[in-house]
């Protein structure tokens, strides 16, 4: 079959590899679209240390059963399906509780470090287990379909923080899964959802998809020059810090609940201050392994944190939200191109061209 290889970082190649093979419970699914993620960029580059050439990346995928395995019982050859890009083993005890996505014995599509380490789906086919799978509406499209992985893990991040009706939240990073949070945080029943980014594009598509108000970061955006030097004459005054602009919009106060979907330190800063006494907040972005931590703000105004890692069985909820376009998907895709091209378009997206958000792949 064709893949898209990535046989040394920032160097990808098409080439043809085996099939993969079928264990008795497994099913192989031909690729009709698999979606570029921000984590699949972090590690073209060898940064994030999950992405080990060689390694066929991808895990936000869709397509169709093509063969299943001996065992198998809830699939047949022709169905629409997505799946979960965490293959858990369903045995272990954070499973039999729920808790799939901190499954011990967990493997991730397309990740390669050693703990994880599964081939993923810049394929023609890739091979999942039964369990994971989850069938598609008739007439959803699968560059759509691709979008379930992500949608999920918004899905999964708010249902983490107990959403009461009529609570305002802010959603630090406009992102892909920033913007899907926004979504979701309308879906389980905030009023109001601001949202915070240093890019003005991504912060008008985040009024797009209901944010109610919009703040850019930027600390030096029409102000304070990166030099030192004060305005220019004719130049815009300085943008208020975020925190600032949050709390004036709050009387003071405070919104009920933050999600921080970047992963440094000014954006877990800014989420933490923007909360009020005895708020929420979810940690979604994890692109450090450690940033500085207002411990005293966290303790003394008594907020609680909620870390979010993939999704924990919000795949039906997911495919249901997008199917009645009560999270919309389409917006968020700039792209959809033959798994040919793949390379170049993870070229222009580590090279953070403007505008671009999602890439849809095909096989």
């Amino acid at each position: 079959m064709r893949a898209l290889l990535l046989i040394d970082y920032r160097t990808f190649e098409i080439t043809d590899v085996p099939r993969p093979a079928l264990g008795p419970a497994d099913v192989l699914v031909r690729v009709g679209a698999c979606g570029i993620c921000g984590s699949d960029v972090h590690g073209y580059d060898g940064t994030s240390g999950r992405r080990v050439p060689p390694i066929i990346m991808g895990h936000e995928a869709a397509g169709t059963v093509v063969e299943v395995g001996a065992a198998v019982d809830r699939a047949r050859v022709g169905d629409r399906v997505t799946f979960d890009s965490t293959i858990y083993c369903g045995e272990c005890e954070a499973c039999r509780r729920g808790a799939v996505n901190l499954c011990v014995n967990r493997q991730v599509l397309g990740v390669s470090c050693s703990d994880y380490r599964r081939l993923g789906a810049f394929a023609e086919f890739v091979a999942v287990p039964q369990r994971v799978l989850y069938a598609l509406p008739a007439d959803m499209p699968y560059e759509h379909a691709a979008m379930i992985e992500p949608v999920a893990i918004a899905v999964h991040a708010v249902d983490r923080l107990a959403i009461q009706p009529g609570e305002r939240a802010v959603v630090v990073g406009s992102g892909m899964i920033g913007l899907l949070v926004i979504q979701a945080l309308h879906v389980a029943g905030c009023r109001e959802v601001i949202a915070v980014d240093i890019d003005d594009v991504r912060l008008q598509l985040a009024k797009q998809l209901g944010a109610t108000e919009t703040i850019n970061a930027q600390p030096h955006a029409g102000g304070q020059r990166p030099d030192g030097r004060g305005r220019a004459a004719g130049e815009p005054p300085a943008r208020q810090p975020a925190v600032d602009v949050i709390l004036a919009i709050t009387n003071g106060d405070g919104v009920d609940v933050a999600v921080e979907v970047v992963g440094n330190a000014d954006a877990l800063a800014t989420a933490i201050g923007c909360v009020r006494r005895g708020g929420r907040v979810g940690l979604v972005g994890n692109i450090s392994a450690e940033v500085p931590f207002p411990l005293q703000a966290v303790v003394t105004r008594e907020i609680t944190l909620y870390g979010s890692c993939a999704s924990a069985g919000e795949y039906s909820r997911a495919i249901e939200l997008v199917a009645t376009d009560q999270i919309h998907v389409a917006p968020l895709i700039s792209a959809i191109a033959p798994l040919e091209e793949g390379a170049d378009w993870f070229e222009r997206l580590y090279a953070r061209e403007p505008g671009l958000m999602k890439i849809i792949l095909k096989p």
